[in-house]
Formats: structure tokens, sequence, C-alpha cells
């Protein structure tokens, strides 16, 4: 076999220093100039990419500190302050539908164009992926249906589907002994924060979806460490919220906090699903004969790994839990504090079921036929829209439709790695869109088929093949608990004292935004 060991030696030996230098300085030299070149040819690749397209550059949001410094220190700032969502909002109403930002070095894009959303997440999407969230999230929900791509994320889509098309029967049986009982411990003629105890009720119907009758268990569990369960979950997301402000740096946002949180939540899945693995192929034979899809059950036939299992219920616990609860509590906030909208929701409730203590409880289609209350839910989404903010990010060199040039409809192009961020929240607000009174709670906007030519205007729920699976379940959760609330207690106002200003309340940003204020009023 020929040895390369004299070879060496002779060109380490037979050469003069000088001229190993030499040999060192081109090879560096020709690494250098591959670079060069390499740089140029994507330089002229992007050129060619935006000429092909007609692109321009975006409105700049010029920052007065290096890197951006000022944007982020505010963004922080207004979190402290629970007034981020503002804060984005008016970025936008200061930059246009569409800007550019610089952060941190990095080249970012702000939107809340519908046309720019229909491309990211629908005609698009396969020129865009979750970014940092997968790292960002990874602490706390590990890899779920919300941090998977690719065929993951497929597979789990799949495993998901059958929850909300099988079991719509038996979840609105769950919905209602639920709601019936955060009912009955409410004290009429009293000043009540509804928010704890609608976020409980959401807890409930969500482990019932997910566990079944064992749910009964988990939530006399949860309630003796209530606090310590609904502060971690408050506390993990707050820490994945501020995680997705600082893009790569996510890892900054650390600490015994977080870990306490997410070990908290952990153990009390992993109870249920340890119980949940022992029982599964005798409860699969009795759900066969009562007919019952329990989604735990129906997992563990694809998998008996329990730290799979864990993380496909924490996405569904979380979306399930917090984004049915942010919606009630937004609606009845809303309610109480416009007395109108309130007086012909509870004409429209009486007119069709009743209303008082002894009024029958109202079935799924006559929920559908509360066409009014219908719409109060549907204005609530749209001022405080659960998801408020979220990001993709190019999986390469490509463009979206609009936001360039001086008149903000020519293409903008987006560079590999670079963020496209985007503000439901804001879109949702926009006078363009929704006229002068955008600000304002008005049900009746979208009566008469009103607004049906806004596209991806209105995007409560998301869009595209990553759009809410469960939005007819949280939407039937929502009108039955509103109707049965104003039902038992018709006359619903606001205590002294209280924020009435729409978007002047303290909001907490999580992976939902809610109100920081919690949801007071007074119910007779």
């Amino acid at each position: 076999m020929l040895s390369m060991g004299p070879w060496i030696s002779a060109l380490r030996d037979g050469l003069p220093a000088p001229s190993i230098s030499l040999l060192a300085a081109l090879g560096l030299l020709a690494l250098l100039a591959y670079k060069g070149w390499s740089s140029h040819e994507q330089e002229n690749s992007l050129h060619r990419l935006e000429v092909e397209k007609g692109c321009e550059r975006p409105r700049l949001w010029a920052a007065k500190w290096p890197w951006g410094l000022d944007l982020l220190c505010k963004a922080f700032w207004h979190g402290q302050n629970r007034t981020v969502c503002e804060f984005f909002y008016q970025i936008s109403e200061l930059s246009g539908p569409t800007h550019e930002q610089r952060l941190l070095g990095a080249r970012n894009i702000g939107t809340t164009s519908p046309v720019n959303l229909e491309a990211i997440l629908d005609t698009q999407r396969k020129d865009f992926n979750l970014g940092f969230r997968i790292p960002q999230f990874r602490d706390l929900m590990g890899t779920g249906v919300f941090t998977q791509e690719g065929k993951g994320w497929s597979h789990s889509r799949q495993l998901l589907r059958p929850l909300f098309a099988s079991n719509r029967f038996q979840a609105f049986e769950d919905i209602r002994r639920c709601v019936e009982d955060m009912l009955d411990n409410i004290t009429p003629n009293t000043v009540v924060d509804l928010h704890p105890r609608i976020f409980q009720l959401t807890l409930a119907t969500t482990l019932f979806m997910l566990f079944g009758d064992s749910a009964h268990r988990m939530i006399s569990a949860a309630d003796k460490e209530e606090q310590n369960l609904a502060s971690a979950f408050n506390d993990a997301q707050e820490y994945l919220a501020y995680r997705t402000r600082v893009g790569p740096f996510h890892w900054l946002i650390n600490g015994p906090p977080m870990w306490r949180a997410c070990k908290t939540i952990h153990s009390f899945l992993d109870r249920a699903i340890e119980e949940a693995l022992a029982v599964s192929d005798e409860r699969l034979i009795q759900q066969s004969e009562y007919k019952r899809y329990v989604f735990i059950d129906e997992l563990i036939q694809q998998t008996r790994d329990p730290v799979v299992l864990r993380d496909q219920c924490m996405s569904l616990l979380l979306a399930g839990r917090d984004s049915t609860a942010a919606c009630l509590s937004w609606t009845m906030r809303l309610l109480g504090r416009h007395q109108r909208v309130l007086t012909k929701v509870r004409d429209e409730i009486a007119s069709i079921v009743g209303l008082g203590p002894d009024a029958r409880q109202p079935t799924q289609d006559e929920l559908k036929e509360m066409t009014y209350l219908n719409l109060a839910i549907k204005e609530s989404l749209r001022l405080y829209p659960p998801v408020p903010v979220n990001q993709r990010a190019a999986s390469y060199d490509t463009t979206i439709p609009e936001g360039g040039g001086p008149d903000g409809l020519s293409p903008i192009l987006v560079r590999q790695g670079e963020s496209v961020g985007y503000s439901v929240y804001a879109m949702h607000r926009r006078t363009d869109i929704y006229g002068p009174d955008a600000l304002e709670y008005r049900p009746e906007r979208w009566q008469n088929e009103g607004l049906q030519g806004i596209g991806l205007g209105y995007l409560p729920f998301g869009a595209g093949a990553r759009k809410c699976l469960g939005q007819e379940f949280a939407m039937l959760e929502t009108r039955y608990t509103i109707a049965r609330m104003i039902q038992r207690f018709p006359f619903i106002t606001v205590p002294d004292g209280e924020t009435l200003e729409i978007g002047k309340e303290k909001q907490l940003l999580t992976l939902v935004v809610t109100s920081a204020e919690g949801c007071r009023l007074r119910l007779s």
C-alpha cells in the first residue's frame, strides 16, 4: 500500500520556511477569493430575483441606536408595562402596512398586509418556516404539532383531525357540564373576576377532550394546586414571549422560574399519561361500546413513548385552554362595557331560549341561530385576536407580494433566514380595512355579509395548512358559555374604577393576549 509519509516529510523538510509561508498565504488568498466570488454570485442571484419579480425596497423603520437596540429596549419596556400590543400597533401606524427594520444586525420585515399574509401562510408557505420558534418553545412544548415541520408536522396533524371530527356530541356534553359547574359557584349581585374562572373552565373542557373521564381526577388534582398550575402556565408562556422578541438570542431568556414552571406543567401531564398508559387497552374496549373518542388512547395506539405523548398533549392543552379563555374573557369585558350590544345579545337569547335560572339550556342548533351573539364574538376576536403577533422565516431567497416602493405596492425581497413578523392585532385595527371606527366595538359591521372582500384581513384562527383545527370547538364553547352566563345573569355591568377605553387596558402578552386587569364584572 502506498504510504503518504515520505511525501509529507519531504514537503515538510525539503521546502524552506518562506516557501511554506507562501503556500499558506496562497491557500488563504484562494479561500478568500472563493468566498468573494461566492458572495458576488449570491448577490447577482439576488439581483436577478429582484429584477425578475420587480422588487423594491420597503420603508425603513430607522433606529436611533446602533443595532436597533432602542426598538428592542422599547419592546421590553412595553412588555413590562403590559402595553406591547399597542406598541406594535403604533409602529404599524407610523411605518405603514409593511416595513423593514434591522435588529441586532439582522434585517427583518414587519407586515400587516393581508396580501402578504396570504403568501406567507398559504400560497407561498413552502418558502417559509417557523424560524426560531422551535428552539424558543422547546423547553415547554417539546416536539408537538406547534413546533414541528415537514413530515413530523404532517403526521401530528393527521393524529389530531379525528379529535375534532369524531367527538362533537361528547365535547358539547363536557362543555355543558363544566359551564354549569362554573355558573353554580358564582354568587349573584356581586363583583366577580371571571378571568381565573374562565381559565379553569377551559382547562377542564380541554382535559376532558384529551383524557376522557380521567379528567375528573385531573381537575380535582388541579383544583388542589390551582394557583401553582395557573401560575406555572403564565410564567412559562411569558418567558416564551420574551424569547420571541430576541430572536437568535432566545437562550438568554432563561432561569429557575422558567425551569420550575415547565416542571410543574410537565409533572401534571406526566401523571395523567402514566395512568392512560396503564389502562388504555381496557378503556379502548369500553369506548367502542359508548362510541367516545379519547385522544390520549388513540395516540397511544401510535406510540407509547411518554415524552412524545406529553408533547402532543402539551400543544393541545395550551391551545384549548388559553386561546378559548382569551376569547371568552375579552368578549365578556366588551359586553360589560357596551350595554347597547349586551342588550341586543340578551334580547336575542331571550327570544330563543328564555332568561332566568329556570330557562332551558340552548342546543347546538339554537346557538347557531343566535346570529347577533355570533357577530359580537366575531367582533371581539377582531379587536383581541388570541394570537396577536407571529412570524415566519424565509427557507431560501424569496419574495412577498407587496410593501416595496413609494406606493408600497411592489414586491419585496426576503433573503434566506430573514424573519417576516406580522401583527394580526394591528391589522385588525386598520382603518383602510375596517373603516374610521376600526377601534370601536361594533358587531354590526359584519351584518349583511359586510367585509366579505377583505381576504385574510380577518385572521383570528390562522390560515393555510396550519389553520387552527379546534376553531369549531372553541367557538362552540364560547357561544354556550356566554349564552348561559347571560341567561343566569342578565344584567352585567362594570364596577367603578375599571378601564373602559379599548386598547388602553393593561395587557399580558404570552402566547396569547389577555387582560392583565382581569375581567371584573358585576353579575345580577
